[in-house]
Order: structure tokens, then sequence, then C-alpha cells
């Protein structure tokens, strides 16, 4: 095996060496296929695989992109296997696979892999493992996936990253004025400055100013869905209860569609570090974390929509009906889960929507950590996130103003942030104080921000061009009034014995329409924890076995 420039330090893991034994317990999985030398077994962009394990010769595997650039990875040898996270959810790959030699191998379809990792569990840990690490490489070289281009620091393509960051999709960004490749891009296409960015897909198509829904349909997240299916659980929300519910669903043989509006881990996904959530001493991200629970799901078979926003909810008809947003097509389940969270809280602020993505931001992820420099910036809100947040840009920017409208963090935040926050020397917290106006320009971005001083009535201008939100949310539930789920009055769904005058036996998380069950924070009198959502997320699957037994 030839090892480049990459895997070093992890080479046993991200690419493993399968004995003769471990490779006849394969062999039940797979079809044994030859190809001769040079022969294209996969292309980026376009071909669709689970596995290929080598019995004979030698598979080349390079990174491609949509501008044509090609660079060698490894080669995997006999008793090596090639494939990586795309093969588990049935994407097109995102590299270029050739036979160097005359190559045989045992090609194992997606299902046929999924198979192979439930019946062969330590096996399909070391396959897993594997797949990860090959993800992680593709996102830390750059080499390959989705090309962005676009002048430095425009706003619409620091939105499609993020987007991309928030669901490990390999990209890099091109400037038109110093890169060559870009400026011959420019030429051909000649974009308006509505145009920007242009966005090149491993395949090699090219789309101006493309919404997310663009790139999803580009690299694979989202799947086109027919009405003809009838899945046994609908999960309308990724966030970490919805993630639970797939995982614990359909590894109990239930099929599983979720559909996610922006990205797996939802809110929970933005924490730099959760420190208390049981089973990590030292913490883990969010994103970690969100991460390792849409492998599992992926693993068990849970079909993955992103960016699917739900637009309606149909409840007079079974199976239930989902309408996603601009789309006529009716996805239909024989029970839906609301895991649908809620939606950023905005303040008030006339020019707000002029300045995100160009200066305010609804999390602190290492790409808007990256932006700081070594400036100043003000970060709004007192709950743990905000915290998390608080301490998590302190080592990235100058100084972190961090503003709260109460007189102390006691009643929204985790004693042990508190403390570490009194004790971080460049974050200074401003209590019983908000931000009453923003300057700027749609060129330069955001430029200065006046903060009030409520008791004083004393106003301060910062010359600050970056801020980030953390003041709460909104249960995102507007859109099931088509169906007639109850809510309270600040628009939290109830379940079980909080729903008023309904009759017939109601379980625990089931909402006042029968089969429609609600979890996490969009549930009402839910606690507002990683732990308890993803605890919510699991008991909600024997709720639904109960249903679906009584519907048979």
């Amino acid at each position: 095996m030839a090892i480049y420039d990459t895997f070093k330090t992890r080479t046993a893991q991200a690419l493993p060496k399968l004995n003769e034994a471990e490779i006849k317990r394969i062999e039940r999985f797979g079809d044994r296929v030859c190809f001769r030398d040079g022969e294209r077994l996969f292309e980026a962009g376009m071909t669709s695989f689970g596995m290929y394990v080598v019995l004979k010769g030698v598979i080349r595997i390079s990174r491609h992109d949509g501008l044509g650039n090609t660079s060698v990875i490894t080669e995997h040898e006999a008793g090596e296997f090639a494939g990586e996270i795309s093969q588990l959810s049935g994407a097109p790959t995102l590299v270029n696979g050739h036979a160097v030699g005359d190559v045989e191998v045992l090609a194992l379809s997606t299902e046929s892999l999924r198979a192979l990792l439930i019946a062969e569990a330590e096996l399909g840990e070391r396959i897993v493992r594997a797949f990860i690490l090959r993800r992680v490489e593709q996102i830390e070289n750059k080499d390959g996936g989705l090309v962005l281009v676009a002048p430095p620091g425009h706003g619409r393509t620091h939105a499609l990253q993020g987007w991309l960051n928030s669901n490990g999709l390999p990209h890099r960004v091109l400037d038109p004025v110093g890169d060559e490749q870009a400026r011959a891009l420019c030429a051909h296409y000649a974009p308006k400055p509505e145009d920007w960015p242009l966005a090149v897909c491993p395949n090699g198509d090219v789309k101006k100013n493309p919404s997310v829904v663009d790139l999803g349909r580009c690299l694979g997240t989202l799947p086109e869905l027919s009405s003809d299916a009838v899945w046994d659980v609908i999960v309308v929300g990724a966030g970490p209860a919805g993630l639970a519910t797939a995982v614990y669903a359909a590894s109990e043989g239930l099929s599983v569609l979720v559909l996610e509006t922006r990205a797996y881990g939802g809110q929970a996904a933005a924490s730099a570090r959760i420190e208390n959530y049981l089973g990590f001493p030292t913490g883990i991200s969010g994103g970690a974390l969100a991460g390792r629970a849409f492998v599992q799901s992926q693993k068990f078979g849970v079909k993955m929509a992103i960016p699917a926003p739900a637009g309606r909810l149909l409840c007079d008809t079974y199976p239930l009906q989902v309408e996603m947003c601009g789309s006529l097509t009716l996805l239909r389940g024989r029970t839906v889960v609301l895991s649908c969270g809620a939606r950023y809280r905005r303040p008030s602020l006339a020019n707000l929507k002029q300045f995100e993505s160009k200066g305010v931001y609804y999390w602190a992820s290492p790409l808007e950590a990256g932006l700081c420099g070594s400036d100043e910036v003000i970060l709004v809100g007192g709950g743990n996130s905000a915290g998390q947040a608080a301490v998590y840009l302190s080592s990235h920017a100058a100084k972190v103003h961090m503003l709260i409208r109460k007189d102390s963090l006691a009643a929204t935040m985790s004693s042990y942030l508190i403390d570490r926050i009194a004790a971080t020397p460049n974050i200074e917290l401003h209590t019983q104080s908000e931000i009453v106006a923003l300057e700027g320009s749609d060129e330069d971005g955001l430029q200065q921000v006046r903060v009030r001083h409520h008791p004083s009535g004393a106003e301060t201008d910062y010359d600050i061009c970056r801020v980030f939100l953390f003041i709460g949310a909104d249960p995102n539930t507007g859109w099931l009034s088509d169906c007639g789920v109850q809510v309270d009055d600040k628009g939290f769904i109830l379940t079980g014995f909080d729903v008023p005058g309904v009759a017939g036996p109601r379980a625990g998380l089931e909402t006042s329409i029968p089969g429609v069950f609600a979890i996490g924070d969009v549930r009402a009198n839910s606690t507002k924890r990683v732990a308890a959502a993803v605890g919510e997320g699991a008991a909600v699957v024997a709720q639904i076995h109960a249903f679906l037994a009584r519907q048979r």
C-alpha cells in the first residue's frame, strides 16, 4: 500500500487490512467482480456503491473536484477496502477509484454493507471508524468535494460554508481574482453581482448563487423522496431528540425518514463544549456528538433528507402526510415524531437582516471564530449555550463583551460556566444591557454597535464587526395549524396528560392527534437539556411500537 501525504498518524485505523478469515466472513454479503487495468470503479459525484474489498490487484483512490483537479490519496491493496461515509447513505462518492493492474473485488451494495455492519459487530466497528477518518481527511485536506467561487468576505458564501461545515461536507473557496481556475470559470460564466457565489459540484455542474437545496441535491444530502413509500416513522427535526428516535427506531426494525431544515444536531451542534453530558468527563463538542449520532443513524439505515423543511402536517387521512416546503410531494408515515425544536429569536433591530452572515451570527463554530482575528466581539445571551460560546470565542477574540438583560447569570446558566466566565480575563459581562443599533454597509458589513445600559440610560458605541446572538428561540410550530396539534399559550406542543379534553388513551409523548408525537425542546414542559432530549427520543420509540400494534 502506498500512502502519500495523508493518514500518517492513524494509518492502522483509517486504512485497516483484513485477514483471510475476515474476508471469508464478508463474502456472503458481496459478489466477486473483476476490473481491467485503468478501468474506473467509481467516479466522484456520480457513482453510488457500498464497499469494495480488494481480493487481487490495487485500487487507486484520488481526490477529484468539478474543476478537474485530481490528486492521489492512497492505494488499496489486497485485504483493504474502498469506501467512506457517503457509502452508508447511498449518496454519490466524493472520490475516484481506478484499477491498477487487473483487479478482483468483493462488491457490496449499500444495503449489503449495512447488513454486514449489523451482523459483524467487530468488523463493523473497524469499517465505520475507517469511514469516519477518511471523511475527516477529506474535510481537512480541502482538495476535493464542492468548490465555491466568490469575492473574499461575501456574506452568501459564509452562509453556504456554514451549512457545508455543519453537515460535514468537504469543500473549498476560491478567490476569482487570485486563483487562475476561478478566473477562467468567471470568464466563461460572466457572473453578475447577484450570481455570487458560483458553486462547482463534484460532477462538474456549475450553479449561480445556489440555495442550500441546490447544494443538497448536488452532494446527495437531499435524495429524491417518493409519495408511494409509507414510512413507519417520519421524524421532523434532526436535533439530539430526533437523532435518538431515528437510531433507536431503525435499530428495532422500523423504517425511518428524517426531515431536517438545516443540519443534523440542531442548536446543540453549535455548542463548543458540552461538559455535563453523561459519559464524557472531559466534555464533547455539540458538533462531534451530533456527527457520531448521524453516522449511527446511517449505519442502521435511516433515510436522512437535508435540507428538507416540513411545510404542512395533514392528519385527516391515514397514513399521516407531511408536505415539504416548496414541494408538492406528500410523504406518508404511519407515525410522525415532531422534534422540530425552535427558531432562533431575533432582537427588534430594523437593519438586523442586512448584517446576518456579514457580522451577525447565531452560532459560534470554528468558521465564525476564525473571522474574529484579534478583534473584540459582542455576544448577547445568558443561557448555557451563550456561556459555552463566550468561553470558546475568548480563545480567538481579543475580548468578548457579554450582554445580558438581567442583573446576573445565576438564574439562567450552570454554575460551572458562570465560574469559568468569571475566571476568563478577556470576557467582560455587561448586565442589564442590550444592543439598540447596528451600523455598517452592504459592502463592508457590520462596523459599529450601540449598547444601552438600562438603569443609567447611557449608550456606548463600540467599533465592533462581529456580534453573536444567543437569546433563545421560539417553538417551530406554526406549520402545524392544518393538523390541529394542540399547543400551549407560548406555542409549545402539548402531550400526554397535558392535552385537555381528548378522549381515548394517550401515551406520555403523544399529542392531541393519534400517531403524532412530540419530543425535545418543542414539547411543552420539556427539560431543555441535551440528555433529556436524547432520553425522550429513545422513550418515544416504545410508544410508537404500542401505537403501531393498536393499528394492526
